[in-house]
């Protein structure tokens, strides 16, 4: 693309959604620089070999340092963690997203933590595979696939305007909601695997009529 959407982004976790965001950058976003943080020295030089950043860290405060765009794609257990950590050296105007699956608690955990004037950006893309590892990631992972914003409401249009077209860069269909509804609709959407199909036909009759398509639209978004 002709316009550079961030100049430096630090993905802290390199796994399946990570590392297949890290190939939609290179493709797409040649001029951006890539920043990756990976706990292990093994994933690290995974993401040397495969060529998925600039740089490699094991820190995600380093990471995160001068970035405009910090991208938390790690198990949700460990955002609050992180958040402590990589908050002091977020630089003004800076934006924090996440691909996490539930978006209230990420919201409590990580908002509350932003220093003024950064931007924090709840997002859940829903797509995946069986496989991990930054080996398994792919730039098609995304496309066609569903991703859920949730910004708070006091969360800046610009910020939301800039997570929502990277995601659209990488193939996705974008929507907003309150996180709660996602919560709730995610919720039912992650059972229906699960269910035989007399099942699932009679769970979503019983919904409300907003509900149930926001079911069936995103249970099969992977």
């Amino acid at each position: 693309m002709s316009d550079k959407l961030f100049d430096r982004v630090a993905l802290i976790g390199i796994g399946l959604i990570g590392s297949s965001l890290a190939r939609v950058l290179r493709r797409d976003c040649p001029e951006t620089r890539i920043v990756a943080c990976a706990r292990t020295a093994e994933t690290l030089d995974a993401v040397r070999r495969l060529d998925l950043a600039d740089e490699t860290t094991d820190d995600p405060a380093a990471a995160a340092d001068g970035a405009d765009l910090v991208v938390l794609a790690t198990p949700l257990s460990a955002y609050r963690e992180i958040a402590m950590r990589v908050a002091p050296g977020l630089r003004k105007g800076a934006i924090v997203t996440d691909v996490g699956s539930v978006k209230e608690a990420v919201i409590r955990d990580v908002q509350s933590l932003m220093p003024e004037g950064v931007h924090f950006v709840p997002g859940h893309p829903v797509a995946g595979t069986e496989h991990s590892g930054p080996e398994s990631g792919f730039a098609e992972l995304f496309r066609d696939r569903w991703c859920i914003l949730t910004p708070p409401p006091d969360t800046a249009p610009e910020a939301v305007a800039k997570v929502t077209a990277l995601w659209e860069l990488a193939g996705m269909r974008v929507t907003k909601m309150a996180a709660d509804h996602h919560d709730k609709v995610l919720a039912v959407t992650s059972h229906l695997p699960h269910l035989i199909a007399y099942t699932i036909v009679g769970t979503a009759t019983d919904l409300a009529d907003d509900l149930k398509s926001e079911v069936i639209a995103f249970s099969a978004g992977g």
